[in-house]
């Protein structure tokens, strides 16, 4: 199939015709491409992954990095889902949500690690989708600056103020009480 083009819609049945060698994402059916992560990233995302998998070693939830696809849309049809993504990690405890293509439905917990040319799509764009998405918890990493906003999705069913961490912090997730991320080993290598 030739390139998606940036002016038309697309929902997932096309997206599933695409290369699998290209990593792509639909935003209400527009078509975005991820360009492949750097090595901070990759180390970053590591680090995190690791300690999440750790922690849900014999637990019911599960622990995906990139790529992995989130069908953000509960649409019963591959043509009428417009929302899909590859998060950098996507943690899934219900596990009936899970099937061969990766994710159907919100997960629990989605992270973004910026790259240079993610920020505004992660901050703005899908802020809003995982928001009205009902994805429970959504943290941003930043690399550069070596911090983690961390968003909790409210009774509203809006995220509220985010909380903020740096390197020299532990993150208390919300929704495993018991479970902490030490930061320090997350960006120890930067």
């Amino acid at each position: 199939m030739p390139l998606p083009k940036p002016e038309q819609k697309y929902s997932y049945a096309d997206y599933l015709t695409w290369n699998e060698g290209e990593r792509w994402e639909l935003l209400d059916g527009m078509a975005y491409m991820q360009a492949a992560p750097s090595r901070i990233h990759q180390q970053i995302s590591m680090e995190l992954a690791t300690q999440f998998h750790t922690y849900f070693k014999n637990k019911t939830c599960r622990v995906f990095a990139a790529p992995f696809c989130v069908r953000l849309d509960n649409e019963a049809s591959d043509n009428d889902i417009k929302n899909v993504v590859e998060p950098d990690i996507t943690i899934v405890c219900d596990i009936s949500k899970l099937d061969e293509r990766g994710c159907k439905g919100s997960p629990d917990l989605i992270i973004e690690i910026l790259s240079p040319t993610s920020g505004k799509t992660d901050k703005l764009i899908k802020f809003d989708k995982y928001e009205k998405a009902a994805v429970t918890e959504y943290w941003i990493v930043e690399p550069d600056s070596k911090l983690i906003s961390v968003f909790v999705l409210q009774p509203n069913n809006r995220y509220g103020r985010p909380e903020m961490y740096s390197e020299e912090d532990k993150i208390r997730v919300s929704i495993f009480t018991d479970l902490e991320i030490d930061l320090k080993p997350v960006f120890k290598t930067l």
